[in-house]
């Protein structure tokens, strides 16, 4: 019965880490696919495309900031920043709520960005899954 006993505890403990790395994985894939879609919208942004950017945004962001307030602010604060030298993932990080917004899938990335004007900056791109599932971006801030 002692032996019975701890083949069952060990049973459970291997299904409890196994279901710990499927969760670890299921974060590890969002953070790749957070970081894709992010590098894809910013390649917008590099590019000068900033309807475009608001086009390709989550619906939060779009309820948030018309795509006309969207386009004049990054025409008077992205623009001057000049071209995009390097560009590298800092942090990343997967959550699921943020205080005072709705909860949802999300992975917060801060890109550490050499600009043409501007020789460190911190770009804060926070991709979430949409409300259709797919992810799209739904936050950016340039410090």
């Amino acid at each position: 019965m002692k032996y019975m006993t701890l083949f069952i505890a060990g049973l459970l403990l291997l299904a409890c880490n196994q279901k710990d790395e499927q969760v670890s994985q299921a974060h590890a894939d969002a953070e790749q696919a957070a970081v894709q879609i992010a590098e894809m919208w910013l390649a917008l942004m590099d590019e000068g495309k900033f309807e475009e950017s608001w086009d390709e945004s989550s619906s939060m962001f779009k309820n948030s900031v018309t795509k006309e307030q969207w386009v004049e602010t990054m025409r008077i604060n992205r623009l001057p920043l000049g071209k995009v030298l390097q560009r590298n993932v800092k942090t990343k990080s997967y959550e699921t709520n943020v205080p005072g917004k709705p909860d949802r899938e999300h992975v917060a990335i801060q890109f550490q960005t050499k600009f043409e004007n501007k020789a460190i900056g911190i770009e804060t791109i926070t991709p979430a899954k949409d409300s259709d599932g797919v992810w799209r971006v739904w936050g950016y801030f340039i410090k």
